[in-house]
């Protein structure tokens, strides 16, 4: 979930389907929630490595007939990741 997706009927979605939603309320929320900062902090980071592995077409146009082959890119992503 995101900012965007914090209304009432879709937290309760969330819930119900055994998700635990870890998204700060808007600051005009009347009655803010309490939420895990640093498990949001974590997601947040997640988002970013996604973001930084669009930038291999490659592994997101799913170019890669053989599923070990995909795996592999990804470690090579991964691997050239690390050392920016």
């Amino acid at each position: 979930m995101d900012r965007a997706y914090e209304g009432d009927e879709t937290r309760q979605l969330a819930v119900e389907l055994g998700y635990v939603p870890v998204v700060p309320p808007t600051q005009n929320r009347r009655v803010p929630w309490e939420y895990d900062r640093v498990l949001y902090k974590r997601r947040n980071e997640i988002e970013r490595l996604f973001r930084r592995l669009k930038g291999f077409r490659r592994l997101f146009s799913r170019g890669e007939k053989l599923d070990v082959m995909f795996i592999v890119f990804i470690t090579f992503a991964f691997i050239v990741d690390s050392f920016r």
